[in-house]
């Protein structure tokens, strides 16, 4: 391999062309999507068109400068005064004697553009570090494999839109002083993404946790949980939407409380279909607030599926939802196939959909499926 070719790989980390113009066009529209949040693109009557857009102009402009920090501003401001500025810039040696060398504006312009960079790379190198920490931190939060349960296959599948995501599952036994082999199945949905999400997350988790060790019914569970989540959640800003189960292997019955969440979809051997809706409102809104429970009893050949609103809102390039409708004629078309072999399907027909389009929402999809 030439030297040449050596330093194109290094560059690119071996990514194809198309490849590099897919990543490109997917951060160009995180950006935009950055920036244009602080534009106001509405358009003032009386206001002539080229004056508009030299107030879209200036708005775009403080939307960039304020995302840097004072010092840096500076930076740019200078950089920006250099370029405009069309003479040379002589330097000499402290008796005014000796001329040393002569830079332009430009040049003196693209070395302080240069160091702002620099700058800039050196905190999200940082920042990059940081999340990835929490990404490895979140995922010893999350189970690896499904467990064993008797009567029960299980798969899931979750999908960060960012670094750190705002969803949760887990199934895992309740103490013994319950009825023998009972499975307490959970999903969650925190409102909003990435790191302040993610932090809800793990709240969430570490309660359902704690709650669960004692003996207390399921809706007393739920109750606590929102409880304690009205303690921290901004006055409702941060809710959290969430379906809780305990499954009992011994008879196959099912108690449940959705609190919020998007209703799971129960799909009888017969093809006929249930949805568990019965719960109350997501936690973290209102401390008082009531919750009930639902009951189900599973059969041989019962599908349930759980999912986040980011399966069944992921968008393509059309602006296109995907929807239920999609994700219920690939259950009713594989429904004879094992829990991972469905799981993979339905994700595989997620991504054929989606397409190149960015991800706007965590992604988490649990199946379980009566043997």
């Amino acid at each position: 391999m030439s030297r040449m070719a050596r330093f194109w790989q290094r560059v690119t980390d071996g990514m194809e062309l198309s490849q590099l113009w897919n990543q490109f066009r997917l951060e160009a529209r995180s950006s935009y999507r950055l920036y244009s949040h602080d534009v106001d693109s509405s358009r003032t009557p009386g206001i002539g068109k080229g004056k508009h857009v030299v107030n879209l102009a200036v708005q775009f402009f403080w939307a960039i400068v304020e995302k840097l920090s004072p010092a840096r501003r500076v930076l740019l401001l200078l950089a920006l005064l250099l370029l405009a500025f069309n003479g040379g810039i002589s330097w000499q040696n402290p008796h005014g004697q000796v001329k040393v060398f002569e830079l332009d504006g430009a040049d003196w312009a693209a070395l302080v553009l240069l160091l702002l960079v620099i700058l800039e790379v050196a905190d999200r190198v940082v920042m990059k570090r940081d999340l990835q920490i929490a990404k490895e931190i979140q995922e010893w939060l999350l189970p690896a494999n499904p467990p064993l349960v008797p009567g029960l296959e299980i798969a899931f599948a979750t999908r960060a839109a960012n670094t750190v995501a705002g969803d949760y599952y887990d199934v895992f036994p309740r103490p013994s002083s319950l009825p023998n082999e009972t499975f307490l199945i959970a999903v969650a949905d925190v409102a909003g993404k990435s790191i302040p999400a993610g932090l809800l997350m793990a709240t969430f988790q570490a309660s359902l946790k704690t709650l669960a060790g004692t003996s207390i019914t399921l809706t007393e569970l739920v109750g606590r949980m929102n409880a304690y989540a009205c303690s921290n959640s901004q006055n409702g800003r941060r809710f959290t939407t969430t379906f809780i189960a305990e499954y009992r292997s011994a008879d196959r019955s099912l108690i449940y409380v959705n609190a919020g969440h998007n209703p799971p979809i129960l799909r009888r051997n017969t093809g006929a279909l249930e949805r568990l809706n019965d719960g109350g409102i997501p936690i973290g809104i209102l401390a008082n607030a009531p919750y009930q429970s639902g009951t189900a009893e599973l059969q041989s050949g019962d599908w349930l599926v759980i999912f986040t609103d980011g399966v069944t809102e992921a968008e393509n390039n059309a602006g296109e939802e995907y929807g239920e409708a999609r994700l219920l004629s690939i259950l009713y078309a594989n429904s004879t196939l094992t829990a991972a072999l469905l799981l993979d399907t339905m994700m595989r027909d997620l991504d054929r959909f989606v397409g190149d389009a960015p991800q706007h929402d965590d992604i988490t999809l649990v199946l379980l499926k009566a043997s």
